[in-house]
């Protein structure tokens, strides 16, 4: 047992592997998805769309955290990214642009929504975490 160090940890983060993002409801409950996010050692970049849950829930508290662990067939790591999130009204688009070929391998048919998200250009929006704790594992 044991935590990554800040390059390990950078290194994990670059991989192919979804977070999961929690904000919090009205009363107080998680509610927790999984998101596509880029590391830049600083700040976890995530999008959204301008009518999803979570951006009203940021709106309202912009508290939250990210989670990202091991594949299944990888010794057990994980980190985790609590702090606050800024909604930015602009670049959301852009990191989507960036995260396509991250996420959806060349060839991979859901590609083509990226088409569709561009006609909606506007409509995303860039959430940048800033962390204020960061918590590593490493089995």
């Amino acid at each position: 047992m044991g935590t990554l160090s800040e390059s390990e940890r950078d290194d994990f983060l670059a991989g192919r592997r979804y977070g999961i993002f929690s904000t919090s409801r009205d009363n107080g409950i998680p509610a927790s998805v999984p998101v596509w996010f880029e590391w830049d050692g600083r700040v976890a970049r995530m999008f959204t769309h301008v009518t999803t849950p979570k951006l009203i829930r940021l709106r309202r508290d912009p508290r939250a955290a990210l989670l990202v662990v091991n594949h299944p067939d990888e010794k057990e790591q994980w980190v985790s990214l609590k702090g606050t999130v800024a909604v930015r009204d602009e670049g959301g688009l852009e990191l989507a642009e960036r995260l396509v070929p991250r996420y959806w391998l060349e060839g991979d048919p859901r590609a083509a929504a990226l088409d569709a998200w561009r006609v909606m250009g506007d409509q995303w929006r860039l959430l940048e975490l800033t962390p204020t704790t960061i918590r590593t594992y490493r089995d």
